[in-house]
């Protein structure tokens, strides 16, 4: 499980950081509010740990401008302040939960797993991005009606782009999240496994929506086009 932890303080941030670690969770620390929007965006987050005292943004702000965004990652919101009217603020942003300083971090590890359980049930059953279409939970792939058999890791390559349509994904970032974070960066094992998805979802159906934005990554298209049209050579990838 990958855990966000947005905290400004760096004792604080590399206390709860290294102790998600220790009970197995995948752990990054963000320390302004902007680079907790990022990172949300481009990151495949199970749960954020959200302290509302940034430097840039309130806690407050970066939530409600995630669920405005369309990002229904759990949130738990950190805080010193025990009023009841904070604790509505933050809840009525789109918080999921709230986690009053100082508090034990048991409690903390048992409010992220009932998040946890609880996010499974939000996120859509199936995603779609033009006629293509993922199911997660069954691990299925469609284009249009004709379903589409991939690998295992050709499948977790493909949840990536469809989860992010438009957005341009480096190759070190689809290395870290489809593979693991200690993988040989000097290795093709992305370019390979993108070829081979083009093969199964893009040229038998005759258009071209994995893209290589040269220098750069990749990024699946939101609109598909024909692939090769006449008169045309075929680009070599």
């Amino acid at each position: 499980m990958r855990i966000l932890v947005v905290e400004d303080e760096p004792k604080m941030g590399e206390l709860l950081s290294r102790g998600l670690r220790e009970e197995g969770f995948y752990a990054e620390v963000a320390t302004t509010g902007q680079d907790a929007l990022w990172l949300a965006e481009t990151g495949d987050w199970d749960a954020l740990v959200l302290d509302l005292m940034l430097p840039d943004h309130s806690g407050v702000d970066v939530c409600r401008r995630l669920r405005a965004a369309h990002n229904w990652v759990p949130v738990l919101v950190l805080t010193a302040r025990a009023e009841v009217p904070t604790r509505v603020e933050g809840l009525d942003a789109g918080a999921d939960d709230y986690l009053v300083k100082p508090f034990a971090f048991a409690e903390l590890l048992a409010r992220l797993r009932a998040l946890l359980r609880r996010g499974e049930i939000e996120r859509p059953v199936v995603l779609e991005v033009a006629d293509l279409r993922l199911d997660p939970a069954t691990r299925r792939v469609w284009r249009g009606e004709q379903e589409v058999v991939l690998t295992a890791k050709e499948f977790d390559l493909l949840h990536l782009f469809v989860r992010r349509p438009d957005h341009v994904l480096t190759r070190d970032w689809l290395l870290e999240h489809a593979w693991d974070i200690a993988y040989d960066r000097g290795s093709n094992v992305v370019d390979v496994c993108v070829r081979s998805l083009r093969d199964k979802v893009d040229r038998p159906f005759g258009c071209e929506t994995l893209e290589t934005v040269r220098g750069v990554g990749y990024r699946l298209r939101a609109t598909s086009r024909t692939a090769n049209p006449a008169g045309r050579p075929k680009a070599r990838r």
